[in-house]
């Protein structure tokens, strides 16, 4: 499930991984504290739209990036590069944004949530195919196929990992990209300046990490890791507060916490069930992409209460930083 934490000896399983591999966010402070108005604030976003592509939109030419140059050479990779170097610095739609922000201390942040956009969706299917496969050619004793896997000593197994990690580092220069693109025209706009460094974090994942005295493949499908003194970043849904959090290393939770607020209804509920008028209204104040019934799946409505979600897992992050949306771009 999303929000998924696994613990694996000795295997792999990539949909404990997710078909948005390396999705995550980014985060920049501003020096910036005076007063913006909606026509700024639109100006940027409007200008922003014109940078970044959304939706399924890409760039007319390549991309620039060293690691094309260290692309493994894998069969599904070889097939998607090409795509992949026109897509890299896009947002992608759903539930990823860029957002500008307002810190409990008067600063302007901005925030992207995104991933590996295609490049990590077709690693993704493959390789759960690939797994679903081989344990059927096993008959493996798992609950469900969702569930299947690749041994770490297998030539798949090692091939999944070199591909997850080429579209993890394709998810993070993928944000990079679009923040410097963002963050130059908010520099231009407001004359302002970046004190602090970029702060970047998977929420899709897999790695080698060790818990309660074992070694393990630690997964992490919409969860953010929260070893001790770890810098996080947790986005509530549109309209509502994010927060940079400390993490408390509690090794109940695999040292790991929420990565947002979470679904409480499905995009086809949420559009069917909730009135346009009323999300409208709950974010007023904040220049938003909700216009018509068909964007209700992405209104606050249809995600769960974050400051409610940030209550109940005190236990495992603290708030650092309290940040409050001014301005919404979605795909």
């Amino acid at each position: 499930p999303i929000g998924g934490v696994m613990a694996t000896n000795g295997v792999i399983i990539p949909n404990a991984v997710g078909v948005d591999i390396g999705c995550g966010m980014i985060s920049l402070a501003t020096d910036f504290k005076d007063d913006l108005d909606e026509g700024l604030i639109k100006e940027i976003i409007g200008k922003t739209r014109e940078e970044i592509p959304v939706g399924f939109r890409h760039h007319d030419k390549q991309q620039e990036w060293d690691g094309w140059e260290d692309a493994p050479d894998i069969q599904i990779i070889n097939q998607e590069l090409k795509s992949a170097t026109r897509q890299l610095g896009t947002l992608g739609r759903g539930n990823h944004f860029i957002e500008i922000q307002r810190s409990n201390d008067g600063y302007i942040w901005l925030m992207i949530h995104s991933g590996s956009r295609n490049i990590g969706l077709k690693i993704a299917k493959t390789y759960h195919d690939i797994a679903k496969q081989l344990c059927d050619t096993w008959f493996s004793d798992i609950p469900n196929k969702d569930l299947s896997f690749l041994p770490l000593d297998s030539n798949q197994g090692q091939e999944y990992i070199q591909a997850m990690l080429f579209a993890l580092g394709f998810a993070r220069e993928n944000r990079r990209l679009m923040m410097q693109r963002f963050s130059g025209i908010v520099m231009e706009k407001l004359g302002c300046k970046f004190p602090s460094p970029l702060l970047d974090v998977h929420h899709n994942y897999a790695r080698m990490e060790n818990h309660f005295k074992q070694n393990v493949m630690l997964h992490r499908k919409g969860a953010t890791s929260a070893k001790l003194g770890e810098a996080g970043i947790i986005p509530g849904s549109q309209g509502t507060k994010s927060y940079i959090v400390e993490g408390l290393g509690e090794r109940e939770s695999f040292e790991s916490c929420s990565h947002g607020a979470g679904r409480k209804m499905g995009r086809k509920e949420a559009k069917r069930s909730l009135d346009l008028d009323e999300q409208k209204g709950s974010m007023e104040g904040v220049v938003h992409s909700v216009r018509t019934k068909d964007d209700l799946d992405e209104a606050p409505g249809a995600y769960k209460d974050i400051e409610m979600v940030m209550s109940s897992q005190t236990d495992l992050v603290k708030i650092v930083v309290e940040l409050t949306p001014l301005g919404i771009m979605k795909g």
